[in-house]
């Protein structure tokens, strides 16, 4: 595996949620940096040694309401 994707969503609560796309990891931070470090962490303990991706990538998703 090269690399696994995460959908990034802003909390409501504030801060972010993230989810990977194919796979059972979810977390959440309040900061982007802290954000960075919990994925790593989470995709470490997901994935056996050597197994594991190589590549962490985000995909933010924001939804946005304007008036007509």
């Amino acid at each position: 595996m090269n690399e696994i994707i995460f959908l990034v969503e802003d909390a409501p609560e504030g801060g972010y949620s993230a989810r990977a796309v194919g796979e059972s990891i979810f977390t959440q931070a309040a900061s982007t940096e802290e954000l960075h470090a919990r994925l790593r962490d989470a995709v470490r303990c997901h994935f056996d040694d050597g197994a594991g991706p190589r590549l962490i990538r985000l995909h933010f998703v924001r939804d946005e309401v304007i008036t007509a």
